[in-house]
């Protein structure tokens, strides 16, 4: 076997490992400077669920602070109602006891007639006794007028009236040649009425034509 010549030039050895610069070597330092910054994505999340867990307590409190408020408030106005009712009674209680008080002396009235009304059978003058008990008759129903009138209650006018569905009930309608025909010819029970409200209807009997046959039995 021939040696190699020797050229004063240094040999290489072709079986050592040639240095490997293709990019796609893996270098142990790059690797650790491209990995994920997990740290950091954790610490923010965390932050974040913090934040949404401090807003959801502080809607939880809005909540529970405006159910107490509604709370509140209903129990308000239920006091309120309650009171109300309670006024109400009050005054209609009030009301009544008014009205009553002043038709006490009215019924003074009526038992002094009636006490007058037993001496008229012992008595020694009855005509005498005929006109007392009917004074007193005729001062009670005065004075009970007057009460009425106090309370603000006025009869209703109906007789020779155009008729008032409003005011008056029709009873029956009548042939008439004194009063025109739709107005009131007579008046069986007198109406009252209260400031803007009726109390009770007038009933009434209604002229009509006095061509009409039959009509003392004709309902209106």
């Amino acid at each position: 076997m021939s040696e190699a010549p020797d050229d004063g030039r240094p040999t290489t050895n072709d079986a050592s490992p040639a240095a490997d610069d293709s990019p796609n070597s893996a270098d142990p330092a790059d690797e650790e400077g491209t990995a994920p910054d997990l740290p950091d994505d954790v610490e923010a999340l965390t932050d974040e669920v913090e934040a949404l867990r401090e807003e959801v307590d502080g809607l939880k409190a809005e909540r529970e602070e405006l159910n107490e408020r509604l709370l509140r408030k209903a129990a308000e106005l239920e006091n309120v109602r309650r009171r109300m009712d309670r006024e109400k009674k009050r005054r209609h209680v009030a009301g009544k006891e008014t009205v009553l008080e002043s038709m006490l002396e009215v019924l003074d009235d009526f038992e002094r007639s009636l006490d007058a009304a037993q001496d008229l059978d012992v008595s020694e003058d009855p005509e005498s006794a005929y006109e007392t008990l009917k004074g007193g008759v005729e001062m009670v129903y005065r004075k009970f007028q007057d009460q009425l009138q106090s309370l603000g209650v006025e009869p209703i006018e109906a007789e020779g009236q155009p008729f008032d569905e409003q005011l008056h009930e029709a009873m029956m309608r009548q042939p008439s040649d004194d009063v025109e025909p739709g107005n009131v010819l007579q008046e069986v029970q007198k109406g009252y009425t209260m400031g803007d409200r009726v109390l009770r209807h007038s009933r009434v009997v209604v002229a009509a034509e006095p061509s009409e046959s039959g009509s003392a039995a004709d309902s209106a």
